[in-house]
């Protein structure tokens, strides 16, 4: 295995558990998992950090998640978890899924990696039911000029050593473009200011398709 190869597949997962595992983040997920329901389709499931914070209106969660490590990962979650957790597919791009086939959606911590994001979110809204919606917990583009401009600065070495991560995405212009109508958002440095302020800026909400 190549050295980026080594590097993505078998130390990232590890660090991506230890880096969004913090008490701040945990509150984040439990309340992004608020009003999910039904059957739902998670896009970069990881490790299944988010199992533990669904509301017993889930009935089942189908999860895309590219990492093999990061599913073997997740298993003892899995085993918990009150409901059954089956693992779709590799790619947000392209899902093995009808349309409308989903009551909800959930993605945390993935937009920012993924080559193409719209693409994914059109693919989304596809397998939604009508009417179904989409919860989200990103981090992204911040409002501020500065920390905008280290982003800039930051991002060709995240995206080498974070999997692709970008810093500076446009949450809520990628859910608009890809069809979805913002239904509750809330952003800001919800990680705390200071040096860290480049990767802390975080949307969170729910976005519906138009």
């Amino acid at each position: 295995m190549a050295v980026r190869g080594w590097w993505d597949e078998q130390v990232l997962p590890h660090l991506t558990d230890l880096t969004l595992a913090s008490a701040p983040v945990r509150r984040l997920r439990a309340q992004v998992t608020r009003g999910l329901h039904g059957e739902v389709i998670e896009v970069g499931f990881g490790s299944g950090a988010n199992l533990s914070h669904l509301p017993p209106e889930v009935s089942s969660v189908h999860a895309v998640e590219p990492s093999a490590t990061a599913w073997r990962r997740s298993a003892e979650r899995r085993e918990s978890a009150p409901v059954p957790v089956a693992r779709l597919g590799l790619d947000g791009q392209r899902l093995p899924a009808a349309d409308a086939s989903y009551d909800s959606a959930l993605s945390t911590f993935t937009l920012c990696t993924i080559p193409d994001p719209v693409a994914a979110l059109r693919e989304l809204r596809r397998v939604l039911r009508p009417g179904a919606a989409l919860h989200f917990l990103e981090h992204g583009r911040a409002p501020d000029a500065g920390v905008l401009r280290w982003q800039r600065r930051l991002e060709p070495l995240q995206r080498r050593v974070a999997g692709g991560c970008h810093l500076s995405r446009d949450v809520p212009a990628l859910l608009e473009d890809a069809g979805f109508e913002m239904e509750g958002i809330e952003s800001g440095y919800a990680l705390g200011g200071g040096p860290m302020r480049p990767w802390g800026y975080l949307y969170r909400g729910t976005a519906r398709s138009r």
